[in-house]
Parts: structure tokens; C-alpha cells; sequence
């Protein structure tokens, strides 16, 4: 359980922060880096979903979403130093990855294919939907940079949901635009 009395502690003031495991580091490590391009994702998805109330279901999936994105900064907040973890760290599970796939296929049910690629925008939803989805492209780039780095790891399952993640905001806007009727397509050379 976590608990916090006290926000601040100084502890940072050196440029360096404790990981859940205990050691610091600095605060431009690369795991450091990647943990926090998830919690902005997390925060992107919790402004979209001030636009997605009407759209029922996709609001539910987003905020389980968002609990599944603390699990996963913490995943990687928890380093697996290869040695027997005083405590069991919290990972994320192949039934999450799995979770995000039904709701990706349920969704993308509901839309026509794509003929061109959409420019993000439409409703406020698909709009905000399309920021975040930027964001957690960013946060895979950075935990595959993570991932190549020598000394540390990070598991499939990790790696699989972010991924997994941007395609659900991908088709979660498209769905919010109309189930796709509203998409702004773009139109290659159209200004030329």
C-alpha cells in the first residue's frame, strides 16, 4: 500500500531520485526518462477523458488504462537486478497486453478501413485522444532505448503494452470521430 504524508523531502534536491528498489539515480537516467514519459502519457489520457464522458465504454477502458500505466512505471521503477527481490515487484502481466488486443479488435470493429492516414483531430475527444497517443509512442521509443541499454532490462510483456497502447489511441480516436465518419484524411501533395 502506498502511503504518502509528506510530498516533498528534498531528497531530489541533488538531481537524483530513489527507485522503487531502493538505489537513485539520476534524474536523467534512461529509465527515469522512460517511467516519466509514462506517467505524461497517463496525465495526456486523464485530460482526454474529460472529453470522452459520451463515448460510454471508451471512458471505462481509458481509466483502466491509466491504473494499468502506474503498474507499468512502477514495472519499470522496479529494475530486475537478476538477484531475489525482498518483495514481490509489481510487473506488468501478458493479461493486460491481452486486455488492451480485445478492446483494440472490439473497437476497430466499428470502422471502416483506413484508405490514407488520418491527421490527428476531429471531436475534442479524437483530438486529445491523438496527443496522447504521441506521447506514448514517445514513452516506446524511450523504453526501447531503455531496453538497448547494456546492464538493463526491461520485459516483453513492458515492452508489448506501450505498443500495444498507442494503437489503442489510434483506433480509440478514430472511434470517437464518428466510429471513423468524422477521420480527417490526409490527402498526399494536396496543397502542392
Amino acid at each position: 500500500m502506498v502511503k504518502l504524508n509528506k510530498i516533498y523531502t528534498r531528497t531530489g534536491d541533488d538531481g537524483t531520485t530513489g527507485l522503487v528498489s531502493g538505489p537513485r539515480r539520476k534524474k536523467h537516467d534512461p529509465r527515469v526518462e522512460a517511467y516519466g514519459d509514462i506517467d505524461e502519457t497517463n496525465s495526456l489520457i486523464g485530460v482526454a477523458r474529460q472529453h470522452c464522458g459520451a463515448l460510454g465504454d471508451i471512458d471505462a477502458m481509458l481509466g483502466r488504462i491509466q491504473n494499468d500505466l502506474f503498474d507499468l512505471g512502477a514495472d519499470l521503477a522496479t529494475p530486475d537486478t537478476g538477484e531475489a527481490p525482498q518483495y514481490e515487484p509489481l510487473r506488468i502481466v501478458q493479461p493486460q497486453v491481452d486486455r488492451l488486443e480485445a478492446e483494440i479488435d472490439r473497437l476497430n470493429a466499428d470502422l471502416s478501413p483506413l484508405r490514407s492516414f488520418v491527421l490527428p483531430g476531429g471531436t475534442a475527444a479524437a483530438a486529445a485522444l491523438h496527443v496522447a497517443r504521441t506521447a506514448a509512442r514517445r514513452a516506446e521509443r524511450r523504453i526501447v532505448e531503455l531496453a538497448e541499454t547494456e546492464g538493463e532490462t526491461v520485459s516483453h510483456e513492458a515492452a508489448a503494452y506501450i505498443n500495444r497502447l498507442s494503437d489503442f489511441l489510434f483506433v480509440a480516436a478514430r472511434w470517437a470521430n464518428d466510429k471513423g465518419a468524422a477521420d480527417v484524411l490526409w490527402v498526399p501533395g494536396g496543397n502542392r
